[in-house]
């Protein structure tokens, strides 16, 4: 049976994929999210090996493991689920791989959002919600848009992602999301295990 979905998704980056204190930070990251807590192993520009390394270092951490796109390393780690991007293989691929997989699809707008949830994904990550770094020049969706994404998903959870912090998780909740993603505001938090329980808790 499938264990409900997290909450709280930390998604890597080359940038937090190649540090070398990554192990003590997902470490804390898990201490303090715990089972509501998905790590996401994303890289797009990380080899094969190195992502797959860096799911086995996730892997072996008290929270769930999703792997972003790379279908073979989530084949080849013990993983709760995949999430897919605009051109990934289609969500019907992933599903005969593993039927017990949470298989994700990342959107940008409605018309993505109508087309993934007709696809047969079992979430959406919606974003960017706000600005952010990850994606400069991409105007943010904002909150009424994000709503609008919750309600068009008829009943699909929806992970808020972009521009995410602890002093927003309320009013992303507050628009109908399941839960939020981020990249720097866990990763580059002072207090990691600290700012993934207030986040987790904001969510409840």
């Amino acid at each position: 049976m499938r264990p409900p979905l997290p909450r709280l998704h930390a998604i890597t980056d080359e940038r937090t994929a190649r540090r070398p204190d990554i192990p003590a930070t997902a470490r804390a990251l898990a201490d303090g999210g715990g089972s509501d807590l998905a790590f996401h192993a994303r890289g797009r520009e990380l080899t094969g090996l190195e992502l797959y390394s860096l799911a086995v270092q996730l892997s072996n951490l008290p929270s769930f493991l999703f792997i972003n796109d790379r279908l073979d390393v989530a084949l080849a780690v013990p993983t709760a689920g995949i999430q897919l991007g605009h051109g990934s293989l289609p969500v019907s691929a992933a599903r005969a791989l593993n039927p017990l997989w949470w298989i994700g699809k990342s959107v940008h707008d409605l018309a993505e959002a109508e087309a993934a949830r007709t696809e047969g994904a079992d979430y959406l990550v919606v974003g960017p919600v706000f600005e952010t770094a990850s994606h400069p020049g991409r105007p943010p969706l904002g909150l009424e848009r994000l709503k609008a994404i919750v309600l068009a998903a008829e009943g699909l959870p929806v992970i808020a992602i972009g521009g995410i912090t602890d002093e927003r998780v309320h009013e992303v909740r507050s628009s109908g999301a399941y839960g939020v993603a981020a990249i720097r505001a866990l990763w580059d938090a002072a207090e990691p295990a600290a700012t993934a329980r207030r986040m987790r808790e904001w969510m409840l």
